[in-house]
């Protein structure tokens, strides 16, 4: 039986969706950066890391090919050791050279079509002020269990997730709503879940159980369907553009159902991901293909 909060790739695969466009590893959507706050504190994950990719990174980071200077921003040993000496501005070549007029010292150079806002350079003065604290990318920490908040209503939340549910509730001075009847919450499951709404037999099982968990069993049930993944894994085929027919006036059969029916399958019975990806983008090359792997390639 599956549980609900077991982190898996069905309940993770809209997410995923996204995440496999990304094309490199330090890649960052470009944004205008916030304006610094001299009294807000600085953090390197959301304010300074986006900038040191956006326009050094190339130069100056994980690729040994296109690096300069022997130098690399995007570990602390690198930026620490030659041009970022926390707390001070006048010793840091980075600000030295990001506020050089100097067409041979600026960074980042002109050729590269790449230059900071102002708002960019005040937020990296501001940083190394700070004392230049460091952040490894979220990728690579360990995730932490956040402490629970501090609720009134101690008897309300059923699980931790409550909690923050709760908390946020009584900041805006609300209160949660009563629990829905069993009809209701047995209607609301099936279509959350499958789509489709319960049929009578199903909802007056429900209606008539007194076992304590039916809601918490009825959903890991649902769960485990292959209705469920068939839901789900539309958010990947609809990204994958897959359709059943070629459509308009070539509309003839297409055997791709073969491929779709394999997402449906990897989503049902929780494929790691990795696997998932790399079946998808090579799996006709893997050593002794099956024919799964194969039709997984498309």
């Amino acid at each position: 039986m599956i549980s609900m909060r077991t982190l898996s790739l069905r309940h993770w695969l809209p997410v995923l969706a996204v995440g496999i466009s990304c094309l490199t590893l330090f890649a960052e959507e470009k944004q205008p950066a916030p304006a610094a706050k001299s009294d807000a504190t600085v953090d390197f994950s959301r304010d300074i890391r986006p900038i040191l990719s956006n326009n050094c990174f190339f130069c100056h980071g994980p690729d040994e090919k296109h690096r300069e200077a022997d130098l690399r921003l995007d570990t602390r040993a690198g930026a620490f050791e030659s041009v970022i000496v926390p707390g001070n501005l006048k010793e840091s070549a980075l600000i030295e050279r990001i506020l050089s007029d100097d067409p041979d010292m600026q960074m980042p150079p002109a050729e590269s079509g790449k230059k900071l806002k102002p708002a960019e350079i005040e937020l990296l003065k501001q940083w190394v002020q700070q004392g230049a604290a460091w952040q490894e990318h979220w990728a690579y920490l360990k995730p932490e269990r956040a402490a629970l908040p501090e609720v009134k209503q101690k008897d309300w939340p059923q699980n931790e997730i409550d909690y923050f549910v709760l908390a946020r509730l009584e900041q805006a001075g609300l209160k949660p709503a009563k629990q829905a009847d069993k009809r209701t919450l047995v209607r609301r499951l099936y279509l959350d879940l499958l789509g489709l709404p319960p049929s009578k037999e199903e909802v007056d099982a429900f209606v008539k159980s007194d076992d304590p968990r039916a809601y918490e069993k009825l959903v890991d049930r649902l769960l485990a369907t292959p209705q469920y993944a068939e839901r789900m894994t539309l958010k990947w085929l609809d990204l994958a553009r897959y359709a059943d027919t070629n459509g308009y006036s070539i509309d003839g059969g297409r055997h791709m159902w073969l491929w779709r029916d394999w997402v449906i399958d990897a989503f049902h019975k929780n494929k790691p991901y990795d696997e998932f990806i790399t079946e998808q983008i090579a799996g006709d090359l893997l050593p002794e293909a099956t024919d799964w792997q194969k039709v997984a390639t498309g």
